[in-house]
């Protein structure tokens, strides 16, 4: 191994070791040591590093600094003869440095740092001193620094508050011409605008008194209007009187009868001749209805309606819609979903609508019946494609539209008198079409006749 070419012997261990510092290292010197000492460390072997450091030997020195800056650091102050290792390092690299310090005169152009630094590592005696005074000297230059900077960013700190000031006052001075034009044409505006105002209220003014006027002239026009009109008619009347009295006066004195035995008989005669018309026109056969025909009473043998109603089919029951489709040209409208949902709401919507597809073809050529079934469109992923079986019309209602919708306007579609059969148990849809002339049954009734097919 190569002997020490600091000061850094057992001797100067001793007189070294006796000095210590009283506070800790200053930070800009910690970094120049940790930048000494990762610069040295790759001249050693992995048996000459500490065990703490061996992980690190295969570093670049920026990465070597970066990462184990510390732990290099404590390795210097406890390990001395790591410590010998890279003061040796130190004095091959820098030998003019380590001499000046081993002969206790550092060269006063030297860099402050690099001479603390290099103190630290070799331990001369009055190396304590050396790092004392270069932190201070760091920390003077620092402030110096720090003093330069401030000042200068004061300066231009004063210098951005006057052109911040001189800014200010120009667009203050903007503004205030701005407005006072503002407020001058505001002026101008309000004086057009209260001119404009009284100008509106005059003509208000002038339009209601015209209004009045008007209706003044239109009502008294009306009233002689109409008294004109009734004078009119009263003189039509009294000549149509003078004439009919004329008349019958010449008739009565031709017939040697009085004018009111003359008025009589014609009345007779009108209405004997208006009763014979109306018996042919209507063909009227002989009276044989009496008064006591009209009394509401049962007779002997027939049924009261209580028996009536007993002989009436149930809501349930599936013969009452083959009496319904048995009506000529029936049209039985079914509400899809409405009807699959109440008999099969487990099966997915594809086949619920081809069971009930399949049913409505069979009972459409059993009765012979029109029938359209109406599917809800907001109840499909994507357009159906969808072969409509025999006899039966298949629909969607469009976006936006639901199935009831459709279904009401189906029913208002069809002629007053065609028998319409609308198959839903929604409330809603069978008041609707019964107000279109159409008769609601429920699904159940649908599904009961479709389970005989």
């Amino acid at each position: 191994m190569d002997q020490p070419t600091s000061g850094a012997g057992p001797a100067d261990e001793a007189d070294g070791g006796a000095e210590a510092l009283g506070r800790p290292l200053p930070e800009g010197v910690r970094r120049r040591v940790i930048a000494l000492v990762s610069d040295a460390f790759g001249g050693l072997t992995v048996a000459e590093l500490p065990a703490q450091l061996r992980q690190y030997a295969r570093f670049t020195p920026t990465r070597r600094a970066k990462f184990a800056g510390n732990a290099m650091a404590a390795a210097l102050e406890s390990d001395a003869v790591f410590r010998q290792r890279i003061g040796e390092r130190l004095g091959q690299s820098q030998p003019e440095l380590t001499g000046a310090l081993e002969a206790g005169s550092p060269p006063a152009a030297a860099d402050p740092l690099d001479v603390a630094a290099a103190a630290y590592v070799l331990r001369p005696v009055g190396w304590v001193k050396l790092v004392e005074s270069a932190g201070e000297e760091v920390q003077r230059a620092d402030a110096e620094r720090a003093d330069e900077e401030t000042r200068r960013e004061l300066e231009h700190l004063r210098e951005e508050l006057e052109r911040a000031r001189s800014h200010t006052r120009a667009e203050t001075e903007r503004l205030r011409t701005e407005l006072e034009a503002a407020r001058k044409e505001t002026e101008a505006l309000h004086r057009k605008l209260r001119s404009a105002l009284s100008e509106v209220k005059r003509g208000e003014a002038a339009l209601r008194r015209s209004s009045a006027e008007t209706d003044t002239v239109r009502a008294e026009s009306a009233a002689q209007l109409s008294a004109a009109e009734s004078e009119s008619r009263r003189l039509k009347g009294r000549l149509g009187e003078a004439e009919a009295a004329l008349e019958a006066s010449r008739r009565a004195a031709r017939e040697g009868r009085s004018v009111e035995d003359m008025r009589l008989r014609l009345l007779l005669d009108t209405v004997l001749d208006a009763a014979s018309g109306l018996r042919r026109e209507l063909a009227l056969p002989p009276a044989t209805t009496h008064p006591a025909d009209t009394v509401d009473a049962l007779e002997p043998g027939r049924m009261s309606p209580k028996d009536i109603a007993a002989r009436a089919l149930s809501e349930t029951d599936p013969a009452l819609l083959d009496q319904l489709l048995a009506l000529p040209q029936a049209h039985l409208i079914v509400d899809g979903y409405n009807v699959t949902k109440t008999g099969y709401p487990q099966m997915p919507l594809e086949k619920q609508r081809l069971r009930l597809l399949g049913g409505l073809s069979v009972l459409a050529a059993q009765t012979g019946a029109e029938m359209t079934c109406v599917f809800d469109g907001a109840e499909l992923a994507a357009p159906v494609l969808l072969a409509p079986p025999r006899g039966v019309r298949v629909l969607f209602s469009k976006p936006g539209v639901t199935a009831d919708e459709v279904i009401r306007q189906l029913a208002r579609a069809e002629p007053p008198g065609r028998p319409v059969v609308v198959v839903s148990t929604d409330r809603e849809v069978a008041d609707g079409v019964a107000k279109a002339g159409a008769r609601p049954v429920a699904s159940v009734l649908l599904l009961k006749r479709l389970s005989r097919v």
